[in-house]
């Protein structure tokens, strides 16, 4: 909206400082900076809101440490969503595909975690929406994602055709499975983040970071010299993503200043989901989505060890006739949590890991 106004203003009257708003490098601190503040500015209203009536109840599976914790308000999701939408609104060329369908993303599954919220603090249903309908969301938004970028001629560069990590000439066309792994990449993601909103300012500051990242590898993305020279597509318009990336990162970390240990708020699945589906969206729109499980690798890591949990405990209940574990509890950081670990220095020590992937992600680009 701003940089439509201020692209009409220079249009006119031809102030040589308003042709700024047509570098990518202004518009992205611009919105990350205004993420910033309207969290900042909104999140205290928000917190004394939510404090009335939606408390997070505390599982009764949770480790000792989180049955000590006061009871917290949830959906902070929100807080994230709306300074993600306003800032990018702001600041981008919203008309651009890349732009809305990310912003579809955040705002549908950002719909589904509140459902879910809602149900869990308000209706007081213990699980809240059933897996089965939060599948539904995840699919149903993987289809929308999927046959519209199949279908519009933005996208028809490359089609189903995406690079492999690490290999200079190596491309791979998924063919009529284009559309299917869209789907498993946006549920896969959005689960993983889900799985690692578990304790204060995890979920948020590896979001952030990973996010970054995906933000670095837009702008170069959507510069046909450097996309040349580093040998990764070129992605016309790509570079709009960076926008929305930086709009996300600094909302993430706007966030962080309630949800730090001891957290003020929390995200919920609000929140969890939405960020999840936008990292998904992010990488499968400038064709790094294989690149994902490196990037993001602590939600991968997240994720498979309650996968890698539950199918021990079913194989060993099986053939032993009682469960086994291979981790003291799942997700991964509840695992040290029991193993004796402070909350923040899991936290800190997953961001170091987070930033380990993100600096390893970057080397495929001169590695090819």
């Amino acid at each position: 909206m701003l940089y439509y106004l201020l692209k009409y203003v220079n249009d006119i009257f031809h102030f040589p400082v308003l042709r700024v708003i047509e570098y990518l490098t202004f518009r992205a601190s611009a919105a990350a900076i205004t993420a910033l503040l309207i969290t900042l500015f909104a999140g205290p209203g928000l917190i004394r809101y939510l404090k009335v009536r939606f408390i997070e109840p505390i599982k009764e599976e949770a480790p000792p440490e989180h049955k000590k914790k006061k009871a917290l308000p949830t959906m902070g999701g929100l807080l994230i969503i709306f300074s993600i939408e306003l800032s990018v609104l702001l600041w981008s060329k919203f008309n651009d595909p890349h732009v809305w369908l990310i912003m579809l993303a955040i705002f549908w599954m950002g719909i589904i975690g509140f459902i879910d919220d809602y149900r869990k603090v308000a209706l007081k249903i213990k699980g809240g929406l059933s897996a089965r309908y939060k599948l539904v969301g995840q699919i149903s938004l993987g289809l929308v994602i999927g046959i519209y970028t199949w279908l519009d001629p933005a996208f028809s560069v490359l089609l189903s055709t995406t690079t492999v990590p690490f290999f200079k000439h190596l491309t791979i066309d998924y063919g009529i499975l284009y559309i299917p792994i869209v789907i498993f990449i946006i549920t896969a993601v959005s689960n993983a983040v889900n799985l690692t909103d578990g304790l204060d300012g995890l979920a948020a500051g590896s979001s952030a970071i990973v996010v970054m990242g995906l933000g670095g590898f837009s702008y170069l993305a959507g510069n046909a010299v450097y996309a040349v020279y580093l040998n990764i597509p070129f992605i016309p318009g790509g570079g709009e993503v960076a926008v929305v990336s930086m709009a996300i990162v600094m909302s993430c970390v706007g966030f962080l200043w309630f949800n730090s240990n001891p957290a003020d708020i929390i995200m919920g699945d609000t929140g969890s989901l939405a960020l999840g589906s936008a990292i998904a969206v992010i990488a499968l729109l400038i064709k790094q989505e294989l690149l994902l499980p490196l990037i993001a690798g602590i939600f991968v890591l997240e994720a498979l060890s309650v996968s890698l949990q539950v199918l021990y405990f079913k194989f060993t209940k099986m053939r032993y006739g009682q469960g086994r574990r291979i981790f003291l509890m799942a997700p991964l950081h509840h695992h040290f949590q029991l193993k004796g670990w402070a909350e923040q220095k899991i936290v800190i020590r997953f961001w170091i890991l987070t930033i380990l992937f993100f600096l390893t992600s970057l080397m495929t680009l001169k590695l090819r």
